[in-house]
């Protein structure tokens, strides 16, 4: 498959997972869902504009999860692990750690967690601040790549005792599929695009967004 745009924008990719997820949401056993409370979770800021017309659709909360991905000042665009602002956190599998770096990487750790509670504190004005447990908790970002922040963020959510987690997204490469769907009850992917590359080349449009955008959506939910 090719890397051409799937998606307009992410408003776009976000009608089309509400569309995805109400329809699989109407077609769960009535015992799964009774008295259960749907919470949608977006991972900021770019899963926030997918993740609203999702609660839009379904009519229930936008909560945020905060996850920072944990880099190197060698190498800031390589992650080498995540963590959320609760401190749940993953290192990557893939590397290998000398005990000369052990000081660098716990270096690296505490700046990421340090940049998710600021990021949390920007904009948790904009939550209730619902508790996930015993509910339904849907965890979206605007694509998956590594894997590694959402999985982080599923971690964390896991730990509050939701009823179920659903780790939703417009796309992901076809390669962590497996992975992801053994950190969650379902997972939900629109596309799985085997020439990956990176998520901005699945949308037409893909500008950053802004604190003060990610606020109004929250807001406005």
């Amino acid at each position: 498959m090719s890397s051409a745009p799937l998606f307009r924008d992410r408003a776009d990719a976000g009608e089309q997972l509400a569309q995805s997820l109400s329809t699989l949401l109407t077609q769960l056993p009535q015992t799964t869902t009774i008295g259960k409370q749907l919470i949608v979770y977006a991972l900021p800021r770019g899963g926030i504009p997918v993740a609203a017309p999702v609660a839009h659709k379904l009519d229930c909360p936008l909560e945020i999860v905060v996850a920072k991905k944990i880099t190197t000042p060698q190498n800031p665009e390589l992650a080498i692990g995540a963590v959320t602002s609760d401190g749940q956190v993953l290192w990557s599998q893939q590397l290998r750690w000398g005990e000369k770096n052990v000081k660098q990487r716990e270096a690296a750790l505490h700046q990421a967690q340090a940049k998710a509670q600021t990021q949390l504190a920007e904009l948790e004005v904009g939550c209730s601040q619902i508790s996930p447990q015993g509910a339904i908790a849907l965890l979206i970002d605007d694509g998956i790549a590594t894997g590694l922040t959402i999985t982080a963020a599923a971690r964390s959510l896991r730990a509050q005792k939701p009823a179920q987690l659903w780790i939703c997204t417009p796309v992901a490469p076809v390669e962590i599929i497996n992975w992801l769907a053994a950190e969650c009850d379902r997972l939900v992917v629109l596309r799985t695009p085997s020439d990956f590359l990176s998520v901005s080349r699945f949308y037409l449009a893909f500008p950053q967004v802004t604190t003060q955008e990610a606020l109004v959506y929250l807001l406005n939910c």
